[in-house]
């Protein structure tokens, strides 16, 4: 099997530096970081990740609009998105789903966690 590569989209240098930090050690993935939305949408046409993880609430270009360009691109269309987020009202979460994306990861999340959770939902053995 060979390793998966993950592209994590997120402003927080402090979550960013964690979810990197376990994908790598407990997941052995390999981990692509971007902190804004035009900075992923870059990396995730010329890297092509396995998956990418994308914050919601960012500024300048927001999670949201950087999904939408990123299902709208014919090169990163078929890319699984999962979606972290704080917001987890159940109204909200039903809006997430209706977008397209694979899950929604709610934040705090627990990093020891972080790679099952993801392999769980892509279907990637563990």
């Amino acid at each position: 099997m060979a390793t998966k590569r993950v592209l994590i989209i997120d402003d927080d240098q402090e979550i960013l530096a964690v979810a990197q930090l376990t994908l790598q050690a407990v997941g052995g993935w390999n981990v692509i970081t971007a902190t804004s939305g035009d900075e992923g949408l870059n990396k995730a046409a010329t890297e092509q990740p396995d998956a990418i993880l994308l914050d919601v609430m960012m500024p300048d270009k927001d999670g949201i609009a950087t999904l939408q360009e990123l299902q709208t691109n014919p090169v990163t269309q078929s890319i699984p998105v999962i979606l972290m987020t704080a917001k987890v009202q159940a109204s909200d979460q039903r809006w997430f789903a209706r977008l397209g994306v694979a899950a929604t990861i709610c934040k705090p999340f627990k990093a020891m966690k972080l790679h099952t959770q993801i392999a769980e939902v892509l279907g990637w053995e563990q």
